[in-house]
């Protein structure tokens, strides 16, 4: 076991380096505002008690390795991740500096800690692990356009990806409907994929959470909408971007509770004994402006069950 206490924690009276690495959360996110006002809620203020280093894939994985790598040679006290192939870059460069996850999925599954209770190494945080949001998403779809026949599934690999296709594919098989697998890799892939989508004319279309497609919602939900196509989305910010339908996790509260796994650092804690903690907000939001658009209605059923309607 790394033992990081004192190696890393912050002096009284010193300024504190925090990096912070993102794949598909950008710099105007309220996202990362979400992580700064949690910093500024633990007495952390930025150009006197701390300073802030970012760098940004913009969705693409290969970026990730030279990025991380040049955080890691700024010698942080603590670094913090967006999306699973973004921790797992960081774990690469360094298993000595702090790591804090604002998002991620499964880190046992991918091999980052030993456990959820207990970690062991330099990584703790948060995790939406056991967010079974995939098979939530295409029971709401089916309820709010009852007439759905074929979702288009655009996803991106990441290392429980398997176990969320898996879940999607039952999940149709028991609701009647037909799915179209979709990979991108990158921002790159995107056109081909919504020609792909486009020229077997769904039903419908969704996204299984990934910080890359995150990072493109608004392309992703421009399509949809030039299509005519009812969209479910994993992040509420789909909706905002203009989806019919979010469901998942807060998590911008993710990004808030982080900054209490920073703080707890700089004060000491060993990330190795500092429990990775799953969501506890939920959010359905629906997109009243575009269901109009599309000429949907969408039942009272789900309504009632919505947190938030964008009128």
């Amino acid at each position: 076991m790394v033992v990081l206490r004192g190696a890393n924690s912050q002096p009284a009276g010193k300024v504190a380096k925090i990096g912070v690495i993102t794949m598909g959360v950008e710099a105007s996110s309220p996202l990362l505002e979400a992580f700064r006002q949690g910093l500024r809620e633990h007495g952390y203020i930025e150009g006197k008690n701390i300073v802030l280093e970012y760098r940004f894939a913009q969705g693409h994985a290969d970026r990730l390795p030279g990025l991380a790598a040049e955080l890691v040679r700024l010698n942080p006290n603590v670094i913090v991740t967006e999306g699973t192939p973004t921790v797992l870059a960081v774990s690469q460069a360094t298993k000595k500096i702090p790591i804090v996850m604002a998002l991620g999925t499964d880190p046992v599954k991918a091999g980052l800690v030993a456990s959820l209770a207990r970690p062991g190494g330099n990584i703790t945080g948060l995790t939406l692990a056991g967010a079974n949001r995939t098979a939530k998403q295409l029971q709401l779809l089916k309820e709010s356009v009852p007439g759905t026949v074929t979702v288009a599934v655009i996803y991106a690999t990441r290392p429980d990806i398997k176990d969320e296709l898996k879940d999607a594919t039952e999940t149709a098989r028991s609701l009647g409907l037909a799915l179209q697998l979709v990979e991108v890799r990158s921002p790159d892939d995107l056109d081909a994929a919504f020609a792909a989508v486009a020229s077997a004319r769904p039903s419908a279309v969704m996204t299984i959470g990934h910080g890359m497609l995150l990072g493109n919602r608004k392309r992703i939900v421009d399509f949809a909408l030039k299509y005519r196509l009812p969209g479910v989305f994993p992040e509420r910010e789909f909706a905002d971007a203009g989806g019919l339908l979010a469901y998942g996790p807060d998590i911008g509260s993710n990004f808030q509770r982080a900054a209490s796994f920073v703080d707890k650092i700089l004060k000491g804690a060993n990330p190795a004994d500092l429990p990775i903690e799953q969501p506890t907000k939920w959010g359905l939001v629906v997109n009243l402006r575009t269901a109009k658009a599309l000429g949907l209605k969408i039942p009272g059923s789900v309504l009632v069950r919505a947190d938030e309607v964008i009128q």
